[in-house]
């Protein structure tokens, strides 16, 4: 996939490859950045105490880290792996997966044209990426809205072959996330609090289904990993705020993505 020039900003999550290992510290290389490389401390590995760094990163492995500070003169990266959530990590390692598809798109596009890749990049990518953020979102946007491939202002030769390209190779799809909602109460009235409870959760894209007592499944599908995992933060935030209104116990715990 195509490298970002300059530096990331503090707090960026990013995509890293490991590249050797000390005793005390990990250094890295920026997947999504053009040579550059980062610098994990034993202190930001993981939470506790470690006693071998090895066993939770190894050379070759691709983890998804937070920058901490930038050394601008130095070109110096500190970055660390246990400051990252569950749910950034998620959503990094599904981003960067779908750049490398936009970025082989690309070179589809370029091929058809008989022209250097690296030339629709710039005449492309670059724009894909000032006007809709990333070379995926923009893609997506376009494909959902041909109109917007004007927002790009490209030659009619490439924007007829770029959207010829994106109607080929993008197919609408939905993606789906799913959890385990615990739901109880002591109540008389329990059952139809319960029920009243889970009714007020229930959307479209929100499915709940009866596990056993007092467990349920809860199912969210969406066009996009992101979304998904917004929906399903907003859902347990309305899950305890809705089951305290009615004197319910509840929790909500995220399956592991397989």
């Amino acid at each position: 996939m195509y490298k970002i020039k300059g530096l990331p900003e503090p707090n960026e999550i990013t995509m890293c490859t490991v590249k050797k290992i000390l005793f005390h510290s990990v250094f890295v290389e920026l997947d999504e950045y053009e040579h550059l490389e980062g610098m994990i401390h034993i202190s930001e590995i993981a939470p506790g105490r470690i006693r071998n760094i090895r066993d939770f990163v190894r050379e070759g492995k691709k983890i998804v880290c937070k920058v901490l500070k930038i050394n601008h003169e130095r070109n110096h990266i500190d970055l660390s792996l246990r400051r990252v959530s569950r749910s950034e990590a998620l959503t990094k390692n599904y981003e960067f997966k779908q750049d490398i598809k936009a970025t082989k798109l690309l070179d589809t596009v370029a091929n058809k044209l008989k022209k250097n890749t690296d030339a629709i990049y710039k005449e492309v990518g670059i724009k894909l990426i000032e006007v809709y953020g990333s070379l995926n979102s923009g893609l997506w946007e376009i494909s959902e809205d041909n109109s917007k491939i004007k927002n790009l202002n490209l030659t009619p030769q490439i924007e007829k072959i770029l959207l010829e390209t994106i109607i080929e190779k993008i197919k609408k799809q939905e993606i789906s996330i799913s959890g385990t909602i615990e739901l109880s109460s002591t109540a008389p009235d329990g059952i139809i609090k319960i029920k009243k409870v889970l009714n007020k959760l229930v959307k479209d894209n929100v499915k709940i289904n009866y596990i056993s007592a007092p467990k349920y499944k809860i199912t969210i599908t969406a066009s996009d990993y992101k979304i998904a995992e917004n929906e399903m933060n907003t859902i347990k935030e309305n899950l305890m705020k809705i089951s305290h209104e009615e004197n319910c116990t509840s929790d909500l715990v995220r399956d592991k993505k397989r």
